[in-house]
Formats: structure tokens, C-alpha cells, sequence
């Protein structure tokens, strides 16, 4: 009798393993996809390759760079998690000849602007000054996509609340270069809802 229970209980457990009807545990506080990228990766003060209007304006190496404010953990923490918006468009910079210049491939980053992120704009997007690195929680913040082979780019998924777009083209002596250099562009952007938001980010040299 033990022997036919037995034998039974070893079938039942085998069909179960090729139905798929093998309990799983499932974790009930899921955490979120982790991020692509790493955070060495990004460092939005001011890199040597990324050259806005601005930085043109060679500094002395070893300058003293600027101290950024506090990071403001609360602002932070009140941002939207998710949402449903969508920033489209393409990068590109006008060269020398009225041409557009894409950033075929070229990584574009979605920073939400605070009181942090408004330093950053004001003081080295717009002014050249160079700044201390980024505090590695801004990382946590921040959305990704890159360029097509044609410039082209989308972010989803994109919360409520405005944005810093940012991306770089690279571009040589058509824009008046020795040779390739970087271009930072920086423009602001505001999403709300499910709105589709086109926004192209371009300079013109």
C-alpha cells in the first residue's frame, strides 16, 4: 500500500514538472528593471569632450571647480515615479554650410529640473563653469534613450513634470573645428499626462 502511495505521489510530482505547474515564488514588493546604464557613466558637470557655446572659452587646467549646492533629497523624492508621456524628435547642430549634422547613435538623457539641476543649467550649461561631479543619486532620477542611425530618438514612459533634454553631436571641421569635437545641447521640456511631446534638440553654429 505504502509502496503503490508512494509511487503515485512520484508520477503526480513528475506530471506536474511538465505541465508547469510547479509553484514559484513570487516576489510581492517587485523592484524596478534595473538601469542600463552605469552610473560612472554619467557625469553631467562639465566633461573635456563636451563642449557647449560657453566652454569654447578655454579655462586654466587645474582651476578650482564650482561647488554644487546640496543635493535636495526631498525635492527628489516628491517626483512622479511613472508615467505614460512620450519626448520625441532628433539632434542635430547646423554646420558651417546650413547643414544638419545628426547625433546618429548619441545617448540623450531626460534630467528633471530642480533646484539641483537648475545650478547645473544656469551656472555650466550657460555660463561655462566648470563644477564639481554630480552627486550619484542624481542617477536614480534620470531617463535614457539614444539616437537612431539617423538622429532620431523617443523617451516613454515619461512622468508628469519638465525636463532638461540633453544630448551631444560630434562634429569636426564642418562647424569650424581643428578636429571632432563633442556638442552638448541642453533645451527644457514639460510633459503631462499621455501627451506625445515633439522636441527636437538642435543648435545652430
Amino acid at each position: 500500500m505504502l509502496k503503490t502511495l508512494y509511487i503515485t505521489g512520484m508520477l503526480l510530482f513528475a506530471s506536474s514538472l511538465f505541465t508547469g505547474c510547479v509553484s514559484r515564488d513570487i516576489p510581492l514588493n517587485p523592484q524596478p528593471q534595473a538601469n542600463p546604464y552605469n552610473v560612472n557613466d554619467v557625469d553631467l558637470s562639465d566633461l573635456d569632450e563636451n563642449l557647449t557655446e560657453s566652454e569654447m572659452m578655454m579655462t586654466e587646467e587645474g582651476e578650482e571647480k564650482m561647488v554644487r549646492i546640496e543635493f535636495p533629497t526631498s525635492e527628489y523624492y516628491s517626483l512622479p515615479k511613472s508615467g505614460r508621456g512620450t519626448v520625441k524628435g532628433s539632434i542635430y547642430v547646423t554646420d558651417l554650410y546650413a547643414s544638419r549634422v545628426y547625433g546618429a547613435g548619441t545617448r540623450l538623457y531626460l534630467n528633471p529640473i530642480t533646484s539641483y539641476s537648475k545650478q547645473w543649467y544656469i551656472e555650466s550649461y550657460l555660463g561655462g563653469a566648470k563644477m564639481q561631479k554630480a552627486d550619484a543619486r542624481l542617477f536614480n532620477y534620470l531617463k535614457f534613450t539614444a539616437a537612431d542611425s539617423s538622429g532620431n530618438f523617443a523617451f516613454y514612459g515619461v512622468p508628469n513634470g519638465s525636463y532638461y533634454l540633453i544630448g551631444t553631436v560630434k562634429c569636426g571641421t564642418q562647424c569650424g573645428y581643428e578636429s571632432e569635437k563633442s556638442i552638448r545641447i541642453a533645451t527644457r521640456v514639460s510633459v503631462q499626462g499621455n501627451q506625445i511631446v515633439n522636441k527636437d534638440l538642435t543648435r545652430v553654429d
